[in-house]
């Protein structure tokens, strides 16, 4: 009320609203906007002209995807690791309060594309015509889901609307209507190469944390990493023998020398995936940095990523066996064969287990055990629900309780993009509950923003003086524990030169490596050779002991836990050798008509196929399954 009139503020609003639409332009049009797809299918016949760009992995890895790729016919290149430069392109090109891992990973790619347009002289149309972008998806409560989004919207801002970005996601296929052939073909040829060059990625960067931080001569160890890149690389790209090439390069790494007598920090990396893989301005160079800081790195490998995932298939399934009738979703069950499912991620689990052993035994990485993904779950489950999903969810919990309670590390360090949805909310909040429960730990969290070298290096540094004399404690404890010195270890090194090989590694007993080569040599110094055959003895006992003890009732756990699968287990196993080799008889027949050239090629040899189960029809693709897509 105003003098003796009333206001109607809501007409008011509406009229002024009008008006300023009116003289904006604005009509009453309000349909979402989409982004459609332009062309974006990538055939058969394109494959001799078009080039896959890859990257977003270590530099090992992006190197060797690349490398595979070219070896079964494809022409690939992986781009360099993410920069400053790139976070430039990123910010200047995509959405805003993106976190640090989407600035990186999409203004990559724009600044290769740039390069080749600005650098090289070719027109945007040729390389949308001649290039592709191979990178992964996924969905949950991550940016990580909407990255292809990030990716079309910044490649049309700078100029190259409809470059095709070939996404592997674990939902949606590879949609496209034309029934032409596709360019990128995923057969068991496809797979197989693209795990040759990730599990050597793996060992090898194993391999080189392990080595560098103990060489005696600066750049020995990088020197003959290369040289074992060169020689993968080159099997890689002509389809050869990965394990061979691993053996070959051998003797670059046996020619390191190494001085791991040392109380160096061992320092645990966590956190979120592409922060705490990546070796560039990403995270600050944090891996070099922690060298250049005295310490030693205990990396997370791709495969434990691998195993993570396969756990997470295998749990939902169990916890969804009963909702084949309940759950409509696309997670029910219903009308699956549930049997063949837990078979097939158990199989899967098996082999990437035994493949990685086999990796590892040719390079001379030892001791390097994989982790014990139930057990994971089972300690990181009083912190961290395990249904709760998004970043590495419970396993960073866990990581850090058997951090402490194993003594893997003196030091966990969990390094995150700033704005992380998953990871600031695991990292910052749940893990404060374990310090106080666990006085220990030395734990920093540490967040990258792309320009804020000089507080994280500040941070980290204050963190690696506590994990510093920590191991210093650690070293000093183990010298007087067994009564000797440092000088009577080393004399004793000399005596006993396998003790000082490149692929020696001591028995895990404490954190550090060099406490643990005390720990392994210290009760043979002073003595003779009668005592020293006790300590062998003894130490075969334990080992002994530990089969029973510890390996027995694990192997039988997880036998237990297979039980149930072993028939639909052996029917998968079946049916696949079936589809891929001759039956039985034919096999018998084809034999003896080499073996015999006279024998009747009809002739009726007794067989037991018939009398064989014919397997139950395999479902196609599961929700679970690894498919393609490709995004314009």
């Amino acid at each position: 009320m105003a003098d003796g009139f009333e206001i109607d503020i809501e007409k008011e609003l509406a009229e002024f609203e009008a008006q300023e639409r009116v003289k904006l332009g604005l009509d009453d049009n309000r349909e979402q906007w989409t982004d459609a797809m332009v062309d974006p299918f990538f055939s058969a016949k394109e494959r001799p002209t078009t080039t896959i760009l890859n990257g977003g992995l270590t530099m090992a890895h992006d190197e060797f995807v690349a490398a595979a790729l070219k070896g079964i016919g494809y022409n690939t290149r992986s781009m360099e690791c993410a920069n400053v430069e790139s976070l430039r392109f990123g910010k200047e090109f995509g959405n805003k309060a993106q976190c640090n891992p989407t600035y990186f990973t999409v203004g990559n790619l724009v600044k290769e594309l740039c390069r080749l347009r600005d650098q090289e002289g070719l027109s945007s149309e040729e390389i949308i015509k001649n290039y592709v972008f191979l990178t992964a998806g996924a969905c949950g409560p991550c940016r990580f889901g909407m990255y292809v989004t990030e990716y079309r919207k910044a490649l049309r801002d700078a100029g190259f609307d409809g470059f095709r970005v070939v996404l592997f996601q674990q939902q949606a296929g590879f949609k496209q209507a034309t029934g032409e052939e596709v360019g990128l073909v995923l057969n068991p040829q496809f797979f197989m190469a693209l795990a040759r060059g990730l599990f050597a990625g793996d060992v090898i960067n194993v391999m080189s944390y392990r080595i560098r931080p103990y060489e005696v001569e600066g750049g020995a160890a990088d020197r003959a990493i290369a040289e074992v890149k060169r020689e993968v690389r080159e099997a890689l790209e002509n389809n050869e023998s990965v394990l061979r090439a691993l053996w070959r390069g051998r003797k670059y790494l046996e020619a390191v020398e190494v001085d791991r007598l040392r109380a160096k920090p061992k320092v645990a990396i966590i956190g979120e995936f592409w922060a705490m893989t990546t070796e560039g301005d990403g995270n600050y160079h944090l891996q070099r940095f922690i060298e250049q800081e005295g310490g030693e790195n205990d990396i997370q490998t791709l495969v434990n990523w691998l195993l993570y995932t396969l756990w997470e298939m295998r749990h939902d399934t169990e916890r969804r066996m009963t909702l084949r009738d309940e759950d409509e979703s696309y997670y029910g069950l219903k009308g699956s064969d549930v049997g063949y499912q837990m078979a097939g991620v158990w199989l899967g689990e098996l082999a990437l287990r035994a493949t990685f052993a086999a990796f590892c035994g040719v390079i001379g990485l030892k001791r390097h055990k994989l982790p014990d993904m139930d057990e994971i779950a089972k300690v990181g489950h009083s912190f961290y629900n395990n249904e709760l999903r998004g970043g590495e969810g419970h396993m960073e919990v866990a990581k850090l309780v058997l951090n402490v309670a194993k003594q893997k590390a003196h030091m966990t360090l969990s390094v995150k993009p700033f704005g992380c949805m998953p990871s600031s909310g695991v990292s910052d909040g749940i893990q404060s509950v374990i310090t106080e429960l666990h006085p220990d730990a030395i734990y920093c969290p540490v967040e990258t923003s792309g320009d804020g070298a000089v507080n994280f290096y500040s941070r980290v540094q204050m963190y690696m003086f506590k994990a510093r004399e920590r191991a210093r404690i650690e070293y000093a404890d183990a010298l007087a524990h067994y009564g000797v010195t440092e000088d009577e270890v080393r004399e004793f090194l000399k005596e006993h030169p396998k003790y000082t090989r490149t692929f020696f590694k001591a028995p895990h007993v404490v954190a550090g490596t060099g406490a643990d080569l005390i720990h392994e040599v210290g009760p043979f110094i002073g003595k003779n050779r009668v005592q020293r055959a006790r300590v062998h003895a003894a130490r075969a006992f334990a080992r002994g002991k530990g089969v029973f003890t510890k390996d027995l009732p694990a192997a039988k756990e997880t036998y237990d836990k297979m039980a149930p699968y072993l028939p639909s287990l052996a029917r998968l196993i079946y049916g696949e050798a079936k589809e891929k080799m001759p039956a039985p008889k034919e096999a018998w027949q084809s034999l003896i008509r080499r073996a015999v050239p006279k024998a009747e090629e009809e002739a009726d040899i007794p067989s037991g196929h018939e009398y064989i189960a014919t397997p139950e029809p395999r479902k196609e693709h599961g929700t679970d399954t690894v498919q393609l897509e490709v995004v314009g």
